[in-house]
């Protein structure tokens, strides 16, 4: 991680502790402006300032982003050459002037209260990280399908980000709302990791004695991708780094993240013994499939997603296993 500069911690605006919104932001035309003005619009009473970190978009996200900056001097950007996310975040971290590090995305969206109840939270429980649940959120009905499926166990697993669930210490939460000086003795994030970083830095960062909290009263409202395609690449992105923390931390893969390489490795010997050895091979793979059609019947919303969840729910599962089991042993 690049050496902090030397900025005051003071909070001339208050008692408040001051908090430093940083975003890994590239190609974020469509979101950015809502998204920072959702961070803007925070009630808190200390000071504040977001620090975007900007990578090579194709878009105009940077323009929107260099209005935005003109527009509040509490906006500062950041400039992010390799685009890549874990870099993106060392830099503004780096840059950042607060003890207190909220991470956002540039296509997510916070509630007015998220940053005081999140610093509130730190304050009670003495966390390192505190953060809540990821509500996906669709615009279209792909994407409310692709929400529906991202906060269903069936989906996605028991995880109490994606799920809900009661208050208290968790191995990772979505984003995360992070003490400055954990951070940084925690080496910042892996710059290794094109994804799965949030979950390999909350590893370091239990192991170094700190609590991860999980509250879920802190929304985050995410934006699904907008079609299989991206869908596809980003569940195999998903499975293939969660692959690589699994190789870099022993002992850190549980039966929730062997589920899906788990169910291609099944599906797809069904298939074959079934149609080239007897008939009854084929039972594994039917199985899944009524199980996936039965349970997109009971979690869609309404006959659209009833009939596309299914599609949804198998390209989700099989490309992060299909990522898990084809990552490869030098990817870090």
């Amino acid at each position: 991680m690049s050496e902090q500069p030397a900025h005051s911690n003071a909070t001339p605006e208050g008692d408040a502790t001051g908090v430093s919104v940083v975003l890994p932001i590239l190609n974020e035309e469509r979101y950015l402006q809502e998204a920072i003005a959702t961070i803007l619009a925070q009630q808190y009473s200390g000071p504040l300032e977001v620090i975007l970190a900007l990578g090579p978009s194709t878009d105009r996200t940077n323009e929107i982003a260099r209005f935005l900056a003109q527009k509040d001097p509490r906006v500062v950007l950041v400039e992010n050459p390799s685009g890549r996310t874990a870099a993106a975040l060392n830099r503004a971290i780096a840059a950042a002037k607060y003890e207190i590090i909220c991470r956002i995305d540039g296509h997510a969206e916070i509630a007015p209260t998220y940053v005081a109840k999140a610093v509130e939270v730190m304050n009670q429980t003495g966390a390192v990280n505190v953060g809540g649940i990821m509500a996906a959120s669709g615009v279209g009905a792909f994407e409310r399908a692709v929400a529906t499926a991202m906060r269903s166990p069936l989906g996605v697993g028991a995880a109490r980000f994606h799920t809900g669930g009661k208050p208290g210490p968790a191995d990772t939460v979505y984003l995360g709302v992070f003490k400055k000086t954990a951070l940084l003795a925690a080496g910042g994030y892996d710059e290794r990791f094109t994804r799965a970083q949030d979950w390999e830095l909350n590893f370091r960062l239990r192991q170094a004695g700190g609590t991860i909290w999980f509250d879920p009263e802190l929304v985050v409202t995410y934006r699904p991708r907008p079609n299989f395609q991206a869908l596809a690449k980003q569940y195999f992105e998903y499975g293939r780094w969660r692959r690589a923390v699994s190789r870099n931390h022993k002992g850190t893969i549980n039966l929730r993240y062997l589920a899906p390489p788990v169910t291609v490795a099944i599906t797809v010997l069904s298939l074959i013994l079934g149609a080239t050895v007897n008939t009854l091979f084929f039972l594994p793979a039917g199985l899944y499939l009524l199980g996936n059609l039965i349970g997109s019947f009971a979690i869609g919303k309404d006959w659209k997603e009833k009939i596309i969840l299914p599609a949804i729910l198998a390209t989700m599962h099989f490309s992060w296993g299909i990522g898990f089991i084809t990552s490869p042993k030098g990817l870090i």
